[in-house]
Formats: C-alpha cells, structure tokens, sequence
C-alpha cells in the first residue's frame, strides 16, 4: 500500500474504500436486524452498497459491480415490499458483506485474477443461489515487496500540525538576528575592557582628570552594555515562552495524531457477537459506551485479540440460553458491555456481562485435573486468586474442544497484552450476576512518564506505570534473615536487593541514609530494588534500541532527557525475572554485608517434576541461604549428581522416568554418595509410605500435608546444619 493517495494505484485505493464501506455494511445490517422498520438502517445499506457498486465499476471488477448491484436490489425491494426482510434474507446479505471483507485480504495486484477464479461463486451469491460461500484470499505473490505502513490522519488535524510547523519555522528564523544582538554586545564589552586595560596601563589616579575620563568611558559603555542585555533577556525569555508554546501544541497533535476512537477498534466485534450467540443458540446485545474515547493506535490494535477472547469467552462460558435466564428471572437476551474512558492519565476499559458467573469450584477442579496447581495450594486459594488463575496459560473449563473453547488459550492472552504495553487487568465475578473485566493501560506508548534514578553514576528510568511504589527506607528498617535483606511495607515482608548487584554493576562502598528503592512485582513475586539516589520525575519520547543491539539485558528502550543526553528506559518485567533466576541459583549477597566466598554455603539439589513444588522448596531454601539446584525427575537428577557436588538431595518420590526410591537406592550403592543426605517430600502420608523411604536410604521423610516452611528449615538444619 502505498504512504500518499497520489502514489496509490486504483485498485489499492478502491481496497481502502472497501474497508470503510465493509465496517459501514456490517454495522448498518446489525441495526437493521435489530429494528426492521429503521430508515437510517436502509439509507446507510443503500449508500454503502452504491459507492462500492461505483467504485468497482472504475476499476472495471464487473463481477464484484454485479455482486453489489444485487445487494443493492434486494435492499430495494425489501423496502418496496417486494421482499420480506427474513432470518435468510439476511443471512444472505451478510454473506455478500463476508465476500466483500475477504476481498480485503488479497494484494491489489492479485485482486482482478482472484475474482475471476471465483467467479461463478460470486453469481452464484449475486442470484442469491448460496448464503456463505466458501471464499478465501489468494496467498501473495512470493517475493512481493510488504505493503508501507499507512496511517490515516483527519484532515483537520493534518492541517493544524501544518500550521504549527509553520510556526515553529517563522520562531526559528528570529534566532539569527538575535545571535547577531548578543555579537554586537561581545564587541561593547570588548571596548570597555580595552578602556579598562588603558586606565590601568597608563597607571593613572582615580582622582586625576584622566583617570576620571576613563572611569566614565568605562561606566558608560558598561550601562550600554547592560541595557543592551536586560533587553536582549527580556527578548529571549518571550522568546522561549513563545517557542514552548508552539513545541507543546505542536508535540498534542503530533500525539493526536496517532490517536483514535475506540470504535474505530471495534468494528468487528457487534457481527461476531451476532454470528457466536446465533451459532450458541443464545441472545446477546453488545454495548459500546464511550466510542469517542481516543485511544494510542498501537493500544488500539493490541486490545483487538484480548477483547476478541475476552467476548468469545463470555458468550460461550458466561451467557446462558434464553430458556435459563428466563428460568432466572433474567431477560432473554443477554448484554455485553464494553466502556472506554480516561481516568487518572490512563485509559480504563470495563468489558461486562449479565451472565451466570465464574463457578469457582470449577475452577478449583481445573487447576487440579490439568496439572496447574497443585491440590493442596488451590485449596488455600480465594476468590481473587482463582479470578486470577483463569488467565493462566493453559487454563479452560470447557469439557471438550470445540471451535470456540478447550484449546487453553483464551485470557492468558488478555495478561500477556496488558504486561507487555505496561498496564493492569482484574477480573471480578457474582454468582448469578455476571463476570467484569477491569483494563488499566496507558494513554500512548509513544511517550511514558518516568520515575529517573542514579545507578552506578549513570541515569536510567523506570515507567511509573511499572511502579508498585517508591519509598526511601530508613537503615535500620532493614532486617537480615538468614542471609537475605528484607523489610516490611503494608505488612508484607518484601526482599530487597541492589539494583547494582542484577545488572551486574559495580557495588557501592556504603549505603545510603535513607535507602532510595522502588517497589517492582509480577503477578506472583515482589521485590524493593534499591537505587543509588531518585533524580525526579519526567516525560520521555520513547525511542527503540537499534534492532544491531539485539536483545538487552533488563533494558527495553531508550529517550533523550531535555539536555540532550541519552538515557535508557529499564524493562521492569525483565529485571523481575533477572532478580528470580539470580534467586534460583543463590547468588545474591546481602547489602549490609561483604558476599561470603561461594564454597562457604551449602548446596541443596531438589528434585521434583512438579514445577510449582520445586519454585516452593527452592525459595524456601534460598531464603535460608543455602545454593539450590533443580531435576524435574530422578534420571535428571542422577545425571547431576555425577559431576557436582552436594550437601543434600531432597527429593519427590512419584516421579516419571526414575522415582525417588529408586533415585536413593542408586545413590546408597555408588561409594562417593553413599552417605550423602537424602530427604523425602511426598504426598503419600501412610505410614507404610514413609518406612518404604526410610528403607530405602533415605535419612528424613516428609510428607507434604504437613509441610511447611519452618518445618522443612529445621529438618534440614538437622541434617546439614545451618546455610
């Protein structure tokens, strides 16, 4: 596609149109199912259908002229009375709009050929023989040229960023004679010290004739000078105020202009919601509240796939068919609602349904059957965190797979989207009442506030959106526990770690008083990152890496402050996962204190195929201070132990490939392990379960039903002894 409509060709031109008519086709349609008697509904159908009649006569695709002269007829004569405006009627007119939007999908230059392929598809439609052709684009040409990137701008903010550039150029040409005014005051000052520098060569007395002739000269050309500069300041100083305000208005509809209504990311959504629930035998309406709500085009093309599930999802899980919410007390029809709205410089979007609910308990089942959680966890779980679960990958209630449910992909990518732009999701849920989906997102990813630090010497920011907070933290709130900093804040213990430290920087020689951190978290870890000092808060344009960087450690992009020097902009999800891997492998020191030397601290190796087990003994054991190491079964664990060394093994025992009777019985037989520690950690609690572990070698069982962290600490101090 080409960037200008002078460059385009027609058949790229007449695609374009055909989007706008397509969406103005669709919705048009939908208003008149809703209300066959609405002449708006007609006029807009007729409209439609007439410039895409006209359009594709000009680029002589006959077939396609045809198609929407039959649409175009049928609409006659239903307005006539010719025709009846049936469920089959419309299903037929909903086809040809289908045709139309799949047209849309073919390259301009593949365009004429592709509808004389389907030509006898398209009569066959136009004569109303068939209601949903089996259409699909042509593959593009293999080594033809990607279309250009193409936004649309209003014509009216075009012309207003014109204007302004205009005036930032007419700003622009009075720097030249105001550097001439400040050269003409350069050459007065240097007169006035050559009159200086006479008066004192010629030694003379202040209070001789020639000396206060001098003294006069000298005084007069310094009041011209610093006439001449209260002036030229006063200039400068309207000047930058003048400048400033064309900068602003300038960089508002710069931004403007990538902004735009959230309908215009909508246009889809009221024909699949009508296709889905038809398909489900159910009744939906769709709401759209707040269209004019401007909104990032990035934000806007990232929200159509998370909207699109969350919508799917609702109608197929959420709503009940006509006869059960009649049963209810509800109306047969259900609504889903969907409202857009800035808040507090961000962008909030509420997407509701009046439907049954979320049933928690079939959540709980899920989590369990499809391995996500463990049985005992999802038991401690409340409702917030089962919310929560359902936006795990892999997570789906439905009992089998169909074209709209069973797959596991589904609100994971409703979390993926929000962590990537940097905002927030919640869901809540009444039993009976229906589901609501809450989005926080920023307003534009083109420019993002930040919270500027100093780390080793150099500036870096962190997106405030990012941010759960920003505290200075006196020293002595500051704890050791077995190893580990940590301090207390809303009445959670948080770990805490130098900045310096996961980025691989150099240490500090002494902390700071107060302690400057910022509060990061996940959806399941949070962290106090100590920065060497705040330097303040600023907007920052947001400039991409060079793609010849490749990937940067915890960084994600770059800006330029207000003096020109760059600056780079810290990934915050990248720096939570730097800090959990440093965890894993038990390498952070404390900051109170010199790291002590690596072969000092105890190594433990757990072994376990559930991931979630693993996460809980690792952490619980880092947290002590011991150097952890991780095998999903007992195979990958006796491969381990042939070439490092441990402290101690703690084991599962129902493991695939090698459980951990055997892993223990293979141990006791190799002399270099055969009195190496073995703890067992498993769900049988008989006690026919623990003599068989003890029998085997092992030296302590535990069984998970009564595990916890305090107890897991002190049988393995009773082992190994202290970290």
């Amino acid at each position: 596609m080409s960037s200008s409509p002078e460059q385009a060709t027609p058949l790229e031109l007449f695609r374009q149109e055909l989007e706008d008519q397509v969406a103005i086709l669709n919705q048009a349609l939908l208003d008149l199912e809703a209300d066959p008697a609405s002449a708006d509904g007609f006029d807009r159908l007729m409209r439609a259908a007439h410039s895409v009649k006209g359009a594709a006569r000009i680029v002589s695709l006959h077939d396609l002229e045809a198609l929407a002269h039959a649409f175009e007829d049928t609409l006659v004569a239903v307005r006539d009375g010719r025709l009846f405006l049936s469920q089959a009627l419309l299903s037929r007119l909903f086809a040809i709009v289908d045709c139309l939007e799949t047209i849309q999908g073919c390259a301009p230059a593949e365009l004429p050929g592709w509808i004389d392929s389907q030509r006898s598809v398209l009569e066959a439609l136009a004569q109303g023989e068939v209601s949903s052709p089996p259409l699909t684009p042509g593959e593009p040409t293999q080594g033809t040229p990607a279309p250009e990137r193409v936004v649309r701008v209003d014509a009216d903010q075009l012309n207003r960023i014109m204007a302004l550039a205009g005036e930032s150029l007419v700003e622009a040409k009075w720097l030249q004679p105001f550097a001439d005014s400040l050269a003409q005051l350069k050459d007065r000052q240097n007169e006035m010290v050559a009159l200086v520098e006479q008066l004192h060569q010629q030694g003379s007395e202040p209070g001789s004739r020639d000396g206060r002739d001098l003294l006069e000269q000298v005084r007069a050309k310094e009041r011209d000078c610093q006439e001449l500069l209260v002036d030229r300041l006063g200039e400068l100083e309207l000047f930058a105020r003048r400048v400033n305000n064309v900068a602003y208005r300038l960089y508002r509809e710069v931004i403007g202009s990538n902004m735009r209504p959230f309908s215009d990311g909508l246009a889809g959504f009221p024909r699949m919601v009508r296709d889905i629930s038809r398909s489900l035998g159910k009744q939906v309406r769709l709401e759209v509240i707040g269209k004019g709500t401007l909104v990032d085009r990035d934000i806007l093309k990232r929200l159509e796939s998370p909207l699109t599930h969350i919508l799917r999802n609702a109608i197929d899980h959420g709503v009940e068919t006509p006869e059960v919410r009649l049963a209810a007390g509800k109306s047969a029809e259900a609504t889903l609602r969907i409202e857009a709205l800035h808040r507090g410089g961000m962008l909030a979007i509420h997407v509701a349904d009046d439907g049954r609910g979320v049933d928690l308990e079939a959540v709980r089942r899920t989590l369990v059957q499809r391995q996500l959680m463990e049985a005992e966890a999802v038991a401690r779980m409340g409702e917030a965190d089962l919310l929560d679960a359902l936006m795990l990958p892999g997570f789906s209630t439905a009992s089998a797979v169909t074209e709209l449910s069973g797959r596991g992909v589904g609100l994971d990518v409703v979390r993926a989207m929000v962590q990537e732009v940097g905002g927030s999701v919640r869901l809540s849920s009444t039993a009976g009442a229906g589901t609501s989906i809450h989005f926080q997102l920023p307003l534009t990813l083109s420019v993002v506030r930040t919270l500027l630090v100093e780390i080793a010497g150099e500036p870096y920011a962190f997106p405030l959106a990012r941010l759960d907070q920003i505290v200075a933290m006196d020293q002595s709130a500051i704890h050791g526990v077995e190893g580990r900093d940590t301090f207390n804040l809303d009445g959670r213990t948080i770990g805490l770690l130098a900045a310096r430290e996961v980025m691989a920087l150099p240490p500090l020689d002494q902390l700071p008083d107060p302690v400057p951190l910022v509060v990061i978290s996940d959806h399941s870890n949070v962290y106090g990152v100590m920065v060497d000092r705040f330097l303040g808060e600023q907007d920052l344009v947001v400039r991409p890496l060079d793609s010849r960087l490749g990937r940067v450690p915890n960084i994600s992009a770059a800006a330029l402050m207000g003096d020109g020097l760059p600056i780079l902009i810290v990934d915050v999800p990248d720096l939570v996962r730097s800090i959990d891997a440093r965890l894993m492998r038990g390498d952070l020191h404390s900051l109170a204190a010199a790291p002590p030397a690596p072969c000092s601290r105890r190594r433990v190796l757990v072994v376990d195929d559930s991931a979630t087990v693993r996460q809980s003994l690792v952490r619980c054991l880092i947290g002590a201070g011991y150097r952890l190491e991780q095998a999903a079964d007992g195979r990958e664990a006796w491969t381990a132990l042939q070439g490092q060394e441990f402290d101690l093994v703690l084991t599962d025992v129902e493991m695939p490939r090698m459980d951990g009777l055997e892993l223990v019985r293979l141990l006791r037989q190799q002399p270099r392990l055969a009195s190496l520690p073995v703890m067992m950690v498993s769900s049988r609690e008989g006690e026919q379960d623990r003599l068989l572990g003890l029998e085997a070698g092992a030296d302590y069982y535990l069984d998970k039903g009564s595990f916890s962290d305090a107890r897991l600490l002190a049988a393995v101090h009773d082992l190994i002894g202290p970290a």
